[in-house]
């Protein structure tokens, strides 16, 4: 019984013709795979032993090629990767970046001289040597009007009791420094209260206040103002003074002074 197998083996074998044509067909088909998935094709169906050794080495064959070629053709990669350069504007080498400027600094400006502090007098009249600006129940102070002009002045006394008074001389002497002329004069209290003069003696413009029988300044602060035109041009008050005469319950008393400029 096995001798008739083997026997019957052994002519089937023998009588086995291969198919040239088709061998050389799976090869090339073998070899097309192998060069789009880079990998051996798998073999799923049993062959004879001579076409699986073919089609072994026809694999091997292709897959050495395959490898050589890989390794051959390709580069080596770099430690470590290069951005693509990018051209410079100023056209400076790409390499070398180009250097930032640092920006403009805030210069200091020069520190200026302090700002003058304004004195706590400096509103207040400062009276000459040679007045008295308080007497009794009186005090006074007189000063340039701070809105005269280069043409026109206005000079003012002002006047403060404590007392009221009963009898009142007001005089203000404007000294003639060229083209001196009366423009009015004006005061706090009831012009029907004084009589009013303007005249020129001794070289000045004499303004005079007096107050009327039977009339009386009430205790408080009273002004009085002499208006004048003058000679262009900035003028000195310096020869300028004013003086004056009250009686209150029983007693006389009197101030004078001259006039600065109010600040």
């Amino acid at each position: 019984m096995n001798e008739d197998i083997g026997r019957r083996l052994r002519d089937a074998a023998e009588a086995h013709q291969p198919d040239r044509a088709r061998m050389l067909a799976r090869v090339e088909r073998g070899s097309s795979r192998a060069t789009a998935h880079r990998r051996p094709l798998r073999v799923v169906r049993y062959w004879p032993k001579a076409v699986l050794a073919g089609l072994a080495a026809a694999g091997i064959l292709a897959t050495g090629g395959f490898a050589v070629a890989g390794i051959v053709g390709s580069r080596p990669p770099s430690d470590a990767p290069t951005a693509p350069s990018e051209p410079s504007p100023t056209g400076a080498s790409p390499s070398t970046p180009p250097t930032a400027s640092s920006p403009p600094r805030a210069s200091t400006p020069p520190a200026g001289p302090a700002p003058a502090t304004p004195s706590p007098s400096a509103s207040r009249p400062t009276p000459s040597a040679s007045s008295r600006v308080q007497s009794g129940p009186l005090w006074s102070a007189g000063s340039v009007d701070p809105h005269s002009t280069v043409y026109w002045a206005q000079s003012d006394v002002t006047l403060r009791t404590a007392q009221p008074l009963t009898a009142l001389t007001v005089e203000v002497r404007i000294a003639q420094t060229g083209g001196v002329r009366n423009t009015g004069t004006w005061r706090t209290l009831p012009s029907d209260d004084f009589t009013v003069t303007v005249q020129e003696a001794g070289g000045a413009l004499v303004y005079r206040w007096v107050l009327k029988p039977g009339r009386t300044v009430p205790t408080g602060q009273h002004e009085f103002a002499a208006q004048y035109n003058h000679a262009t041009g900035p003028r000195s008050a310096a020869d300028d003074n004013y003086r004056i005469d009250a009686q209150s319950s029983g007693s006389a008393a009197g101030v004078w002074g001259g006039f600065v400029r109010a600040q």
